[in-house]
Order: C-alpha cells, then structure tokens, then sequence
C-alpha cells in the first residue's frame, strides 16, 4: 500500500510540474520569436560596422590604399594569419544565417511578406562579397543548420552566380517581390532606405549590373546589361545611395574610430597611393590621408615591409580625420551610384550598351567628389591625366573606382584582380607569398575541424587552399 501512495505522490506532483512547465519556463519579458524588422538592422548595421572594420585594417591593404608598418604579416601577405583584421569568413556568415531567418519568416507569414524582396537582395549582396574573396564555398546547403545539413558541401562559384537560388536569380526574384507586393505592412528595420521598396528595387539592379560586370569575362552579359541600363531603375544620383551613416561619436561611430591610438598609427598612406593620388593633383588626398608630419608631404611606405625596417612613421603621411576625428562625414557603402555610373561607362566602353562612355565616366566621377564631400577642381575632368580618354578609358574608370572606393570592404581588390587596374600594385617587399600577389583568401583554419570533408575538396581544388589560384571569374 506504501508503495502504491508513494507511486500516486509521484505521478501527481510529475503531472503538476509539466502543467505548467511552459508558463514556467517562459520568461514574458522575452520574445518567443525573432522579430524581423530587428534582424534586419541587424544585419545592416552589424554587418555594415563589422565590414567597415576589416575593410579598414585588412581591405585597406589587399588594395594598397593604406600599408601597415608594425605586427604587419597580412601586409606582407600572409592571408592565413589574420591580425587585426583580415578574417571576413565568420562576418560573411553570421550575417547570411541572419538574413536566412528573415527569408524564412517572409515566406511563412504573409503579414511579413514585405520582408521577402530585400531579403533576397542581402542575400546576394552578402553571397557576391563572400564568393568573390573566397571562390568555391558553402551556399545552396548552408545556413539550415537548425533543419538540415551542419556540414554543406562547397559550391562552385559559377554556380553560385547562375542557377536558381544564385546571385543573380535571387536579385530577379527580389524585383519581383518588391514590385508585386499589395500588403499594409510596412519595412520597418531598414536604415538604408527607410521602408521605401522602390529604392530597394533600384539597389537590387544596380546590384544585377555590377554582378554581370564581374563575370563578364567568362560569360555573355550583354544583353542584360542593355536591359537594366534601358530601363533606368538603377542607382543613378546620390540621392539613391545604398548607405548608412556612422555617428560622430560611440557607439555607432566608424568602428575603427575607436581602436587604440597604438594600433591606428601603424597604419600609412601606401607608395601605391601615393603614385596614383599626386599626379592627379586630386583633393581628396587630404581627406583619406593627413600629411606627413615631419615634412607636411603626403608620402607613402611600400606595402609589406620587413617589421625590422627601420623606418620614422612621422615622414609619411597618414589615415586623415575623417578615419577616427570626423566620422560622423563617413558612411558605410553597400552600393552607390557613382559606382554604378562607372560599371555602366565600362559597359559602354566595351560596347554592351549604347551610351556615351565619356560622359557616364563624368558622371561618375562628378559623384565620386560629392560622395567625398570634396570640391571637384574645374578643371579635374577637362585637362590633366584624369580627363577622359577612350584609348585608355579602362584605366581611367577603375583608377577612379580605386581612389573613391577607399575602405569600402576589399573592393579594390576584387576589381584589382578582375581588370589588373591600378597597375601600380605590387607585391609585398618583404613578401611571405613567394613574391606573389594574392588573388584570393583563404579558407579558415576552422572549416578543416568543423567541415573536414567537404573542406578538403575545396582545399584540393585550390592546391591546397592557395591563396594564388584565382576564382572562376578571374580570367589571367
């Protein structure tokens, strides 16, 4: 009898406990679920301060705009010994699951619908950044390690461009999206472009034309191009922007900003820099660089020095105030229209459209200036090496994209490597890459512990993850 009201006593108080184990275990002054308009200024913001950082401290020097003189193995192009920077993998990432939530959550609740489109275009912009540094990696399996695989296999990068679900399918089905949309509810969230879709729609194909540019040497794009182009809805003025602003001051000022004296100051205008900025004459100098402040010049340093070399930081020039006194005047770019102008007088250039190359290349550059809050020099695009010249209309356009794309991620260097402009790019002096420039990163060290298998494919198909095997739209 003992044991059958013990028994009972168990079942009653177990049936008690899981009555009401929910109510319990919920904490009320917490959301059970996500919401999406607070993911996505996550990934805006969070992704936008992140990418500044590294774009800053490891962009910078891929793309030799700045060159680093202390603790300086990145520079000197050892790419898997990230410092202070230099490890874009896990920003990429967490991002992309991030954005993954968002989709999802879109398509489940039609009350969230107006979520679908620019998600679909974070997605590929996030996707495009991701595979254009690394080449082959985890897409159409990752980001579903809560539902499906943990362990996704690469994917290669055409692939991740041109088939469904892909980098450009995606972009065409966020215009979709975005122009079929009937709901009430409004994008809240968004401090690119304040809930407005139209602005989204012009950020997707911009999006689409700078996509088709990048692949352009290994496939036929110019009829899309003319498309895109013919139609207009493009990022055409500044007014357009896809951007945010940083503070002037913490918490939401230029992450860099508030790095530590010490380490802002290993940091000086490259040799690079310098060959390309002072024959121009181009005022801009002044805002990306402060002068020397031994001599008042705006030298640059080789980029890759042997951290023995002695040399006196106070000869060259360094990163100007708008890096850390004045960053309220910063933004963070996802997408411009200046940019745009210049991948269109590209596409002119090269005959993918009907338009004035020249003129786009103004425009362009006109922009550029703004951007830069600097004054554009009358005579900047009338006389002197930055004038337009069809002969060497190329150079002029991506030399131009360089100088104005300063610490925007590792853009310089993607379009370094896709065109080979600025010329000016050399290898690091104290090279540890076997006197190679680099033309992708490589994989990090924790794919090979957590993705063995699939990791080890891409390793082979990289010789042995080398970071001088160049990714599929990089045609030597």
């Amino acid at each position: 009898m003992k044991y059958s009201i013990g028994l009972l006593s168990i079942i009653l108080l177990f049936s008690a406990c899981t009555k009401d184990f929910e109510a319990i275990n919920t904490n009320e002054n917490a959301p059970s679920e996500v919401q999406p308009e607070l993911l996505l200024r996550q990934v805006l913001y969070g992704y936008g301060d992140a990418m500044s950082y590294e774009g800053f401290v490891a962009g910078n020097l891929l793309s030799q705009h700045f060159a680093m003189i202390d603790f300086n193995l990145f520079d000197r192009h050892a790419l898997s010994s990230p410092q202070e920077g230099g490890n874009p993998w896990d920003v990429l990432y967490v991002n992309l699951r991030d954005n993954e939530t968002i989709l999802q959550l879109s398509r489940e609740n039609l009350a969230r619908a107006v979520y679908e489109g620019p998600a679909l275009v974070m997605k590929s912009y996030l996707a495009m950044t991701l595979t254009d540094m690394f080449g082959d990696v985890p897409y159409f399996e990752a980001f579903q390690g809560r539902t499906g695989t943990v362990t996704p296999k690469y994917d290669g990068q055409r692939d991740i461009y041109l088939n469904e679900g892909g980098i450009l399918d995606n972009l065409e089905k966020a215009v979709v999206a975005m122009e079929n949309y009937q709901g009430a509810q409004q994008l809240r969230g968004d401090i690119v472009f304040e809930g407005d879709l139209s602005r989204w729609i012009r950020f997707a194909n911009s999006l689409r034309i700078k996509a088709l540019l990048r692949i352009s040497d290994r496939e036929d794009v110019a009829s899309q191009i003319n498309a895109l182009y013919s139609a207009g809805n493009y990022l055409q003025s500044n007014a357009d922007n896809a951007t945010f602003d940083f503070a002037a001051g913490p918490p939401n000022s230029f992450a860099f900003a508030t790095a530590r004296v010490g380490i802002f100051n290993v940091f000086l205008m490259s040799k690079t820099a310098e060959e390309i900025l002072l024959p121009l004459n181009d005022p801009r100098t002044g805002v990306i660089y402060r002068p020397s402040t031994a001599n008042g010049e705006f030298r640059g340093i080789v980029n890759g020095i042997n951290a023995a070399s002695s040399i006196v930081p106070d000869n060259f020039a360094r990163p100007g105030r708008v890096w850390r006194e004045n960053t309220g005047a910063l933004d963070f770019n996802f997408l411009t229209a200046w940019e745009t102008n210049f991948l269109l007088a590209e596409a002119a250039l090269k005959g993918y459209i009907d338009a004035d190359a020249g003129a786009l290349y103004d425009l362009a550059v006109s922009q550029a200036f703004a951007y830069w809050q600097t004054e554009l020099p009358a005579d900047y695009l009338t006389t002197g090496p930055a004038a337009w010249n069809p002969a060497n209309g190329l150079e002029l356009i991506i030399t131009q994209k360089w100088i104005a794309s300063i610490g925007n991620a590792y853009e310089g260097w993607a379009e370094w490597r896709r065109t080979g402009i600025p010329a000016n790019l050399r290898p690091a002096e104290a090279s540890l890459n076997n006197g190679l420039f680099p033309v992708r990163m490589p994989y990090p060290s924790n794919e090979q512990a957590l993705n063995f298998e699939n990791y080890r494919a891409a390793a082979t198909a990289t010789e042995d993850n080398s970071i001088n095997v160049p990714v599929w739209w990089d045609v030597e």
